[in-house]
């Protein structure tokens, strides 16, 4: 028997108290704490090693890569309850988006390999550049921001797949750290960082 471990809240599925096999679960089985499907479940930890001996040439960055580094940083700032700090973050943040440029039209392949960019390989990096530096404030961001890249991954393909399968339930967001819910009654807290369930604000969306 074996026990297998959700990536997003931590919730452990102990096939010897549960009496059924994980792989017998239903496909379309969620983990009863944070909604994550079943495919993201791990049976036992990877150690992720980091060898990567090219550097990336620097560049300038866009308005909306600015927008949406302003906009952590504010989130970080009203959880240490910086309330004046995130105030100027917020404005910038939102000086930035109004100058970024959106694209037309969205490509769900485009945004996938994005995303596996940055599970594969930008959240390593970083993560290896704030264990060197010892700063444990950033290793927890990275980590937030890994976890809440996975579950939107999986949010995205479910989609893709069937669109129609968030059509008659709520969408929550945490205002802190991003993590996307889908359910009709969010979680007590928020599963990533941890904050309590008013700051999962539920997304309006159009008829």
């Amino acid at each position: 028997m074996k026990k297998y471990i959700c990536p997003i809240c931590g919730y452990v599925y102990d096939e010897a108290k549960e009496g059924v096999k994980f792989d017998d679960l239903p496909d379309d089985w969620k983990c009863p704490l944070c909604g994550a499907p079943k495919n993201l479940f791990k049976a036992e930890a990877i150690e992720v090693v980091v060898t990567d001996d090219t550097e990336e040439e620097l560049r300038e960055m866009s308005f909306g890569e600015i927008s949406a580094l302003c906009s952590s940083l504010a989130r970080g700032c009203e959880k240490q309850y910086l309330d004046e700090e995130a105030k100027i973050f917020t404005k910038l943040s939102n000086y930035y988006k109004n100058k970024a440029k959106i694209k037309e039209s969205a490509n769900f392949d485009e945004l996938i390999a994005k995303i596996n960019k940055d599970l594969e390989t930008n959240y390593q990096k970083a993560r290896s550049v704030a264990t060197e530096k010892e700063d444990r404030g950033a290793l927890r961001v990275i980590t937030w921001g890994e976890k809440v890249t996975m579950i939107l991954k999986s949010l995205l393909e479910q989609y893709k797949n069937d669109s129609d399968f968030i059509k008659n339930t709520k969408v929550y967001v945490c205002d802190i750290c991003g993590f996307i819910y889908v359910g009709d009654e969010k979680p007590e807290i928020c599963p990533v960082c941890k904050v309590p369930s008013f700051k999962l604000l539920e997304v309006e969306r159009g008829v």
